[in-house]
């Protein structure tokens, strides 16, 4: 009797002493699980670029024959552009074949150029009269032909596709310049001046 109730002691000891171990090491503080915060949502508004497209054909894709050297009285494409910065004066249109500069030109072979555009105009409808100056003030230049207004692309057949840019300046100030003034006076002239600007292009080659 006097040995089971020594063993009986024993294991109440054991057992108190197992569950005060087990007490402790649930009370001692581990280390803090590393967590990381997620980033701050940002609360800049999205910055959107100006852009410019046409209805006549996609950004990258064939340009009509109707706008060509295909057709003997070739008209302009209609163009429209949006998201236009605050503060726009004026803008600036230049169209070039990519693949045909000129000798000794740092630029493409000109086919349009337009300039003094008024600030609040938003589109250009296909066929512009091919005029120095438009009744809104708009001033065409001489393009690569010699020639006042559009020249349809004309890259020959079996060539590659030529790549014609369109390229439209927003600028803060009308232009001191008039319909003499050449590709590289108009750059020259918006140095400084441009707040935004777009750009598509189009392809185009004859089919024979």
């Amino acid at each position: 009797m006097e040995s089971f109730k020594r063993m009986l002691i024993a294991g109440m000891a054991v057992c108190m002493m197992s569950t005060f171990a087990a007490a402790r090491q649930a009370a001692v503080p581990g280390p803090a699980p590393v967590t990381t915060p997620p980033p701050p949502a940002s609360t800049a508004p999205p910055v959107m670029g100006m852009g410019l497209r046409s209805v006549a054909f996609d950004h990258g894709g064939v340009i009509p024959d109707k706008y060509s050297q295909s057709v003997p009285q070739p008209v302009s494409p209609p163009l429209s552009w949006s998201d236009v910065p605050a503060g726009v004066k004026s803008f600036a249109l230049i169209c070039e074949d990519l693949d045909a500069a000129p000798p000794r030109s740092p630029v493409g072979t000109l086919h349009w150029l337009m300039f003094n555009i008024p600030g609040e105009t938003r589109m250009l409808k296909e066929g512009q009269p091919a005029v120095p100056v438009l009744p809104d003030g708009t001033v065409q230049g001489l393009n690569q032909g010699n020639v006042v207004g559009w020249r349809g692309p004309g890259a020959r057949w079996p060539g590659p596709h030529h790549n014609y840019a369109f390229v439209l300046y927003a600028l803060d100030k009308k232009l001191d310049l008039g319909p003499e003034a050449t590709h590289a006076q108009v750059l020259e002239a918006m140095k400084g001046h441009v707040l935004a600007k777009a750009a598509t292009v189009g392809r185009f080659h004859r089919k024979n």
